[in-house]
């Protein structure tokens, strides 16, 4: 993540000089010198291969790309800002007495950012270390450094090795949040210089991948081929704390209600009934008006324990027949369920359009039964303060068209 992004201090430097349209007043109020500046201003217009500023002789003024850029810079300052104080706040004293800069959040390095977030996914300095492929000691320095400017202690020994304070928890996700706009910046400031290489992360759920992600995905390829995109599968708690992070972009799949977090926006695209549904040549499949009796012989295969789907089946199903929990597999994957389902007499409870293609090639079928056929909301899941690049914008219009024809 930070080994492609500029240097944050030199970024810290440019919003300086952004404000005060001259290099000699922002080096008074940053305590750099003027070289250091200029220096930071070359290397950032390198990194973006555009020009940030128009020099002239009442001083400098920001281009189309600067302003771009600064509008970012501002927003990775704030998150900083605010994860700072925050973990300062509920953090414990690294040294009683000791004094803080003013500001510390603007003297934040890259490498100190690098050594945090690694330490979040290991247990111990030595693997953290090898995670982002520095030596143990570089890492262990870094770590130290950034517990030392904001005098509150980031790391603690428990039994399974290092992990995170509380505190640390609070500043991690405000600086991926930071890192992550910068991420953004750079994404537009592409585009503007007419190739746009950015990226879209999408964290997906069972039923928006088998028609409206594929289908955004193409659609977005033909417009912006360069564009990546990464689609990242997982239970819908991890895929929420991804988000929150700032490592998912949006989520595609059923909403839940109510909203589990006050950080975020749902938008409901459709809503689609969930059905039973078993294999072709089922012994069930042909017949009418089904019944709870119907279906007792049967063994089930349902999505795991607290979905949207599963809630559904214990309302409807396992509630009125007891029998469908003996022998009960819990799955997600649509394509171990799938298998299940064809080299069985299994049933399950799902979407039909989560077996659409399925259908068309005579493999499943949905059976006709008396049950209710209950509805669930399908859409989008954003962050509150995200603020989407133009192509971001572009991929959830996309998703927005493509869910017009289906079941409302």
């Amino acid at each position: 993540m930070l080994d492609t992004l500029p240097n944050i201090r030199h970024l810290r430097a440019f919003a300086e000089v952004a404000e005060a349209h001259s290099i000699s007043a922002a080096a008074e109020r940053i305590f750099l010198s003027q070289s250091a500046i200029t220096q930071a201003i070359k290397k950032l217009e390198v990194h973006f291969a555009t020009d940030l500023f128009l020099r002239r002789h009442n001083g400098m003024f920001l281009t189309d790309a600067g302003q771009l850029l600064q509008r970012r810079v501002y927003r990775c300052m704030a998150f900083l800002r605010g994860g700072v104080r925050e973990a300062m706040r509920i953090g414990d004293r690294k040294l009683e007495g000791s004094r803080v800069a003013g500001q510390p959040h603007t003297l934040i390095s890259n490498a100190q950012l690098r050594s945090l977030f690694a330490l979040q996914n290991a247990t111990s300095y030595s693997v953290a270390a090898r995670l982002i492929g520095v030596s143990q000691p570089a890492l262990y320095r870094s770590a130290g450094e950034l517990e030392d400017l904001l005098n509150t202690l980031l790391y603690e020994k428990t039994s399974a090795g290092i992990s995170l304070t509380r505190a640390a928890l609070r500043l991690v996700r405000a600086c991926r949040l930071a890192v992550k706009e910068i991420e953004q910046a750079m994404g537009e400031l592409s585009e503007f210089r007419g190739a746009d290489s950015s990226q879209i992360l999408v964290g997906s759920m069972p039923l928006a991948r088998t028609y409206i992600l594929p289908s955004a995905i193409n659609g977005l390829a033909r417009f912006k081929p360069e564009v990546r995109v990464g689609v990242i599968e997982g239970p819908y708690d991890d895929l929420l704390q991804r988000l929150l992070h700032g490592e998912v972009d949006v989520l595609i799949g059923a909403l839940r209600e109510p909203a589990p977090s006050t950080d975020i926006l749902q938008e409901r695209l459709f809503s689609t009934e969930l059905s039973v549904v078993a294999r072709r040549g089922h012994p069930l499949d042909g017949k009418t008006g089904l019944t709870l009796e119907d279906l007792a012989p049967y063994r089930w295969v349902v999505p795991r324990s607290g979905t949207p789907a599963r809630r559904l089946f214990e309302q409807i199903i396992a509630s009125h027949l007891p029998s469908a929990q003996v022998g009960l597999v819990e799955c997600s994957s649509q394509v171990v369920i799938r298998e299940l389902l064809l080299g069985s007499d299994r049933l399950t409870f799902i979407s039909s359009h989560q077996i659409e293609h399925e259908q068309k090639e005579g493999i499943l079928t949905v059976l006709d039964t008396e049950l209710e056929r209950p509805a669930r909301p399908i859409g989008i899941t954003i962050r509150k303060d995200w603020q989407p690049t133009t192509t971001q914008r572009l991929f959830i219009s996309m998703l927005r068209d493509l869910s017009t024809g289906l079941k409302r």
